[in-house]
């Protein structure tokens, strides 16, 4: 399936590092559910530094650490809502996620995000808990963030479809879909999903040097 993995004018040069990112973004994700937060903060650093090549180390050390933060503002926002072990599905639709929205405004602020990227991611987050459509706004949220990368134009559709969030969206959104299924040959395919998710990003980063 990897070797499918590929965007039309993708240069071999490219497509290693776009699967490193990916497999650095997956273990940003299993960093996350074992607790180990350098090693998320690492990984996602990693990725930020090849998404956003004019940031300095520390602007892209503050972008990762507030993704970061913002998951683990998540994690406490949830424990709080359990009772006996599980999970309060009323209370959590009625937690407060300001701090979680803080952390994913501070990341939008240094990329060049819209705003709304936080508001959506969050919203997300907490749907995908609770229950209900949290595929649209986890979208929508990475969306903004790929208009950072790409231009207000994203995803520049010629004519139908312009509503739609552009197919890196979609793929981050299905690789994530992929990770909840908490098995070894489903995380292969979500690494797999997002090799051209990196390998656009980096191929658009060498046509503007």
């Amino acid at each position: 399936m990897g070797g499918q993995s590929r965007i039309r004018g993708a240069d071999d040069a490219v497509r290693p590092t776009a699967r490193e990112l990916s497999e650095r973004l997956a273990t940003v994700f299993r960093a996350h559910d074992a607790g180990d937060y350098d090693r998320a903060v690492e990984s996602l650093a990693f990725i930020d530094r090849a998404q956003f090549p004019a940031l300095s180390d520390d602007r892209v050390e503050d972008a990762a650490r507030a993704f970061v933060d913002a998951l683990w503002a998540k994690d406490r926002v949830e424990f709080g809502c359990l009772r006996n072990g599980d999970l309060d599905a009323a209370a959590l639709r009625e937690a407060d996620y300001a701090q979680v929205r803080q952390k994913l405004r501070q990341r939008a602020s240094v990329v060049g995000a819209d705003e709304a990227y936080a508001t959506a991611k969050a919203e997300a987050w907490r749907r995908h808990k609770v229950g209900g459509d949290y595929w649209t706004p986890f979208q929508r949220s990475q969306l903004y963030e790929l208009r950072a990368i790409f231009g207000d134009d994203y995803p520049a559709k010629p004519r139908a479809g312009r509503s739609g969030p552009g197919p890196e969206a979609m793929r981050y959104v299905l690789a994530f879909e992929l990770h909840d299924m908490h098995a070894a040959e489903r995380w292969a395919e979500g690494i797999d999903v997002m090799v051209p998710y990196f390998e656009r990003i980096l191929a658009a980063h060498e046509e503007s040097d």
